[in-house]
């Protein structure tokens, strides 16, 4: 038995699908870098990532998978399930040795896990993209804070922070890229400790490190723009305005928008 031990990446995991098929090793396990699990009984490799080999890999299954089956998938690699590397290695052997599409054989317990988890990452994907609130930085404090110092002075940093279930930043990137083109910004992922900002230009994965003095991160009033404030109260303001008392669904209000996404929320800050 052989434990594959990747990097955390997506390439990273599709180098070692390649390695698999290279040496041809009948039994593997793969694990990630933070949470090895290697048994007395295995024997441990460490993989190192080449693009080359997983654009390889890559190829391989756009030959046999629709455009969607491999959004799926790589949906599926973001969830972070624990042990989902494995599930998904399951899924590409049975792509690569069916002689027929498999995308529908939903009889086979890998393609259920890509089609259900895939969903589950989706839905989260699309809930960030409606519950993130970016909020406007004062422009010298930003420029001046370690944590935020990638940002240029000259033009106004947005910033927001999130904590998904899953790793979705990279799936609502575009979005945010193209609703926000004309803004600096930063979304942050809290939970996995790494954002992306946009500069106008590009967008690139950065890291911060949060003091005390920024509350984690999550409500950065210490750099708010005065401006913000203001905005922020007037969004209260309406968000108590347009609620209608005698139509109040709280059962409804947390199915569409879950308790857990509140702490985010402006209009779901004490005022």
């Amino acid at each position: 038995m052989k434990t594959l031990i990747y990097d955390e990446s997506f390439a990273g995991w599709l180098t070692a699908v390649f390695e698999l098929y290279e040496f041809k090793w009948p039994q593997v396990t793969i694990t990630p870098a933070c949470r090895p699990e290697v048994t007395m009984f295995s024997e441990a490799r460490i993989i190192i990532t080449d693009e080359a080999k997983a654009l390889r890999v890559w190829a391989g299954l756009k030959k046999r998978l629709s455009q969607q089956a491999l959004e799926d998938l790589y949906r599926s690699f973001l969830s972070e399930y624990p042990g989902m590397e494995d599930r998904l290695l399951q899924y590409v052997q049975y792509v690569f040795r069916s002689p027929q599409n498999i995308e529908s054989d939903y009889s086979h317990p890998s393609v259920q896990f890509v089609g259900n988890i895939a969903k589950k990452v989706g839905r989260e994907k699309h809930r960030m993209e409606a519950f993130v609130r970016l909020q406007q930085l004062s422009t010298a404090d930003a420029a001046a804070s370690p944590g935020l110092h990638a940002a240029s002075s000259s033009a106004s940093l947005y910033y927001a922070s999130i904590s998904p279930d899953f790793n979705v930043l990279p799936l609502i990137r575009q979005h945010f890229e193209q609703r926000y083109a004309d803004q600096q910004w930063i979304i942050y992922d809290l939970r996995r400790k790494y954002g992306i900002f946009y500069n106008l230009d590009r967008t690139d994965i950065i890291t911060i490190d949060f003091n005390e003095g920024v509350d984690t991160g999550r409500h950065i009033t210490t750099v708010t723009d005065p401006c913000e404030v203001f905005c922020q109260q007037l969004w209260q303001t309406y968000f108590d305005r347009v609620n209608i008392g005698a139509r109040k669904n709280t059962k409804l209000h947390i199915q569409h928008m879950p308790r857990r996404y509140w702490k985010f929320l402006t209009e779901k800050q004490p005022r």
